[in-house]
């Protein structure tokens, strides 16, 4: 990234921040579940059942931030009368979220 762009962030509530860490700790506890799992050499079908479950629960964590994103970020953009150019980058989005589901 060059210096010159503007660094975004979005403002969470404590209470939603707090949710979605759980739910990333969570995941990261399924991920190194499935670490364990190779390394003691577990059926294949049970790894790929765990990784199905962990895909799941990050397209809803990503499901849960698209929301948000349209009703506060991109909402605001079109009030504020930049609506073009947060549409392009939601667009943008989804077509990368929906590469990765």
């Amino acid at each position: 990234m060059n210096n010159a762009e503007e660094i975004k962030v979005t403002q969470r509530s404590t209470k939603e921040k707090d949710q979605l860490i759980t739910r990333l700790k969570r995941i990261e506890g399924q991920v190194r579940g499935i670490q364990s799992m190779i390394e003691n050499e577990r059926y294949c079908v049970d790894i790929l059942t765990q990784i199905s479950a962990i895909n799941a629960a990050m397209n809803k964590v990503g499901l849960h931030l698209l929301e948000k994103h349209t009703q506060h970020c991109v909402s605001d953009a079109i009030k504020d009368g930049d609506g073009e150019e947060a549409i392009q980058e939601l667009m943008e989005v989804f077509k990368r979220f929906s590469k990765s589901t």
